[in-house]
């Protein structure tokens, strides 16, 4: 039986920076001393992140975002301040949009909810109370020492709501942090697939969906195959 949902927040209950991402890179991309395609700097940029935020040490979404930005600005001859093209996304994490049918999704789930996100306390904090969200439980990053696909994520997300893997769901929009990590924790895994990949991305998916709006209908019919609702 589902009693507790674990939920990614960025790209899942609101969007992602991917827009704001984009812009830095293409401003690294200008700034280069030798010819930088942005999509390469995006990509330069996620695996130094990688790199960073596996550690040791552990460091803060903010700080792991800082270093592997300047790391690839010297690595393609930048002269631009990292900082200065990083405050752009650090204002888009304390407000950023809600994604569609999250507000109706939260209004209506039939069970507890714990948010798993990999970002610093401050900025999740902020952007809750920007949209005027609650949880029954949150997790993130800076608390644990530890970023998804971390199995001490997701434990800590069970402990709070003081149930076992098989009672939970946990969704996102990440395959390799949320579907992923989930997976190998035990926990079945739901992805929000809000870029139209391919279905076969997915494989570890026990199911897949645009947003949120479909995710209680989907709980509910989870709850009837295991018996557990009366007809």
């Amino acid at each position: 039986m589902v009693k507790g949902l674990l939920l990614d927040f960025y790209g899942t209950v609101v969007e992602d920076d991917d827009a704001v991402v984009a812009d830095i890179a293409r401003q690294v991309a200008r700034g280069a001393s030798t010819p930088t395609r942005a999509p390469d700097v995006v990509e330069a940029w996620q695996r130094e992140f990688d790199l960073v935020a596996e550690g040791p040490p552990f460091r803060p979404l903010r700080n792991s975002a800082l270093t592997s930005l300047s790391a690839v600005m010297t690595e393609v001859g930048c002269g631009d301040d990292p900082a200065r093209l990083c405050a752009a996304q650090f204002a888009y994490w304390r407000s950023p949009p809600l994604r569609p049918g999250s507000r109706a999704f939260l209004a209506s789930v039939p069970v507890p909810v714990c948010v798993v996100s990999d970002a610093d306390r401050d900025d999740l904090a902020a952007a809750m109370a920007h949209h005027g969200l609650a949880f029954d439980a949150v997790v993130c990053s800076e608390d644990v020492g530890a970023y998804k696909p971390d199995r001490a994520m997701f434990d800590a997300a069970l402990d709070l709501l003081g149930l076992a893997p098989h009672e939970v769901v946990h969704v996102g929009d990440s395959l390799r942090s949320d579907v992923a990590g989930a997976h190998a924790a035990g926990i079945r895994a739901g992805w929000v697939n809000r870029l139209g990949r391919p279905a076969t991305d997915g494989a570890l998916a026990a199911f897949v969906l645009t947003d949120l709006s479909g995710l209680v209908p989907h709980l509910r019919e989870q709850e009837r195959a295991e018996g557990t609702v009366a007809e």
